[in-house]
């Protein structure tokens, strides 16, 4: 049988379940990766099931989001995890090694190896002939406690490359071409797959951009070849013997394909507030902004920065702008000090950031109110930025650079000069990157500070119940509209009942009183559209409304990782039989679940009734019988302590 990079991962990994697009599947993890703002309820999960260390190759525990040490938070929380590293067997990068993406990537990664994190963006270290996949933190405990990973085996959709990028297009405009075609839903239940020529154009951190940004389109994973780019990008950090050749047979297919010749894009640009929402930079031309930032996961290459770096070089940023430069990791940050990078940024009028998510993830440089914000990050969601009326643009680094220039948004090829050459270091300093655990664990004591508290005990689900529609809700519902992040909300991500205070205040502010008035009289369901709950994997954002009382979400469709979080902490996800019932509930209304235990067991599809009316609403679920048992245990953490 001819396969597919992904078909080979998957075989080669595949521990139950056959390779039959949508058919549970469980997958031996290889690797795992946690970071701060979703790693502590990770460490407390597997302090609860009793781990002594973890069964995984390799797995690593990063600091990159919670760096604002505002008070004793975060800075506890950072001794907390490097404690638990210490205690469960766990690489640890402290604060200031930067993203754990491009860290990963650099350290760990290795050809042919299952990745799976806590971090919806782990599917970024598919550049590198990996299948990494983002989920929820307590599937990356089951995993680093040595349990299978299971997912619904995904369809593959191969996408041939071919051509060469033009100057002033680069692979930010790729993955925004995808993005413009197939839009945020158009990789769900897909793994995506490049192939083709093409492919050799791109350096192993140029397919990293792509491979990212795959999040946004809602895919599985994004998967590369790994081949005599990715030998180079090993040798150049000193790990060639990482190095194993993994690429497509000859006669592979997909279940479906894409073609895009490299040749002919051009720079590219996702408007507010959805990273599909994109168009030619021309066509935006001339809009006036206040901030241009340049960094995150989405572009952590040291040509992302070297290329803005030479655009800016001996010129001055325009006035009133914010230039904003976060290096990606401090490896990076040494080579393009070395190389003088810095200093033509900090000279053209910079502000330099240390290395981490920061801005990203909305924790520091949010943009002013009613201005707009160019960034190379890889999402722009209503609020992210941690300004709540933000304006925040999808780019790539030569049109922030460009744009940064002219205070305006800029096509970079309308620049009066040659597209500067990018010549990379050959070796990358290693050195202190990564700080290994003991061998010897015995003696290793959790460091909790005050604001670390235990995950609240959940009841299981009852068999007949009354829920009041809480709140309704439009498509592409993300999770930083449901639990935003930023400096004001993710210190509080050890403790739940100080952080579900904040759930739904973007699109509620008054979500939290209404929720605690339900939760002792039965609690609430919630009403969206489709592709609810996309964006970041963090498990806060089903876990907070749960502490408040959310029983059951009713929607069109549901994001993959979402969807999965949901179920993990026992919320029953039902979908519509026919979408236009969605028109038929009213927030406020009541909906009678009844005899719900065996109509689950029992049944694809059934009708609830909108109390004090003849109106009767048909839904569904799509679980299979280990997840279903997990919902009627009230959740996953329950559903352990039973087999035990």
């Amino acid at each position: 049988m001819q396969l597919n990079v992904a078909q080979k991962l998957i075989q080669e990994h595949l521990l139950s379940g056959e390779m039959n697009a949508g058919e549970e599947i469980g997958l031996k993890i290889d690797q795992t990766l946690t970071q701060d703002a979703t790693g502590t309820m990770v460490m407390l999960e597997l302090e609860a099931m009793g781990i002594d260390k973890v069964k995984t190759e390799a797995s690593a525990q990063y600091v990159d989001h919670n760096l604002i040490q505002e008070d004793f938070r975060n800075a506890d929380d950072h001794l907390f995890l490097r404690s638990a590293a210490q205690r469960f067997g766990i690489y640890y990068s402290r604060p200031g090694n930067g993203v754990s993406h491009p860290v990963h990537m650099q350290q760990l990664a290795k050809p042919g190896k299952t990745l799976l994190g806590s971090d919806s963006h782990t599917c970024a270290n598919g550049c590198m002939g990996m299948l990494a996949i983002g989920a929820g933190g307590i599937d990356v405990a089951m995993a680093m406690a040595g349990e299978p990973y299971y997912v619904k085996m995904p369809r593959v959709m191969g996408v041939e490359l071919t051509g060469e990028l033009p100057d002033w297009v680069s692979a930010k405009d790729v993955i925004l071409e995808m993005l413009r075609r197939h839009g945020v839903k158009g990789g769900v239940g897909k793994i995506i797959e490049y192939h083709g020529p093409g492919v050799q154009e791109l350096s192993a951190m140029d397919r990293h951009v792509i491979a990212n940004m795959g999040a946004e389109l809602g895919a599985t994973a994004t998967v590369f070849p790994s081949d005599q780019e990715i030998k180079r990008f090993l040798q150049q950090q000193g790990r060639e013997e990482d190095w194993t050749e993994l690429v497509a047979d000859k006669r592979a297919s997909y279940d479906e394909e894409d073609h895009i010749d490299l040749s002919t894009l051009e720079p590219l640009i996702a408007t507010p507030s959805s990273p599909d929402n994109v168009v030619p930079v021309a066509e935006v031309a001339g809009e006036t902004i206040y901030q241009s930032y340049i960094g995150s996961s989405a572009n952590p290459g040291y040509r992302d920065f070297a290329i803005a770096s030479e655009i800016v070089k001996s010129k001055q940023i325009a006035a009133g702008i914010s230039f904003d430069i976060n290096p990606t990791s401090r490896q990076l940050l040494e080579q393009l000090v070395e190389n003088g990078h810095i200093a033509n940024l900090l000279s053209a009028g910079a502000r330099m950031h240390q290395a981490g998510c920061n801005g990203c993830i909305g924790m520091g440089q949010a943009p002013a109110t009613g201005r707009n914000s160019l960034r190379t990050t890889p999402r722009n969601f209503p609020g992210r930025s941690g300004t709540k009326e933000d304006s925040v643009f999808l780019c790539s680094p030569e049109t922030a650079a460009a744009s940064a220039l002219t205070g305006k948004i800029t096509d970079p090829r309308s620049l009066e000069m040659d597209y500067p050459t990018i010549s990379e270091p050959t070796k990358f300093s290693t050195q202190g990157m990564l700080e290994a655990p003991p061998e010897d664990n015995r003696e290793i004591n959790l460091e909790k500070g005050p604001n670390i508290s235990s995950i609240p005990d959940f009841q299981a689900i009852e068999n007949n119940f009354d829920l009041p529609v809480l709140l309704k809700m439009t498509d592409n519902i993300s999770t930083d509209e449901i639990l935003a992040g930023g400096s004001r909300v993710l210190p509080y991500r050890s403790n739940i009942q100080k952080i579900s205070t904040f759930a739904f205040e973007i699109i509620d502010e008054d979500y939290y009183e209404k929720a605690m008035k339900k939760r002792d009289s039965g609690g609430h369901t919630l009403i969206a559209g489709s592709n609810y709950g996309q964006g970041s994997s963090r498990e806060h954002a089903a876990l907070a409304p749960r502490y408040l009382g959310l029983k059951v979400v009713l929607v069109k469709d549901f994001a993959r990782i979402h969807l999965q979080n949901l179920i993990n902490f026992g919320i029953l996800p039902l979908t519509f039989v026919d979408e236009m019932d969605f028109e038929k509930i009213k927030q406020g209304d009541i909906l009678e679940f009844r005899h719900i235990h065996d109509t689950l067991k029992e049944k694809r599809d059934f009708s609830i009734q909108v109390k004090g009316s003849e109106q009767q609403i048909q839904v569904q679920h799509d679980l299979t019988d280990r997840q279903l048992d997990i919902i009627l245990q009230g959740g996953i953490i329950n559903w352990i302590k039973q087999k035990q």
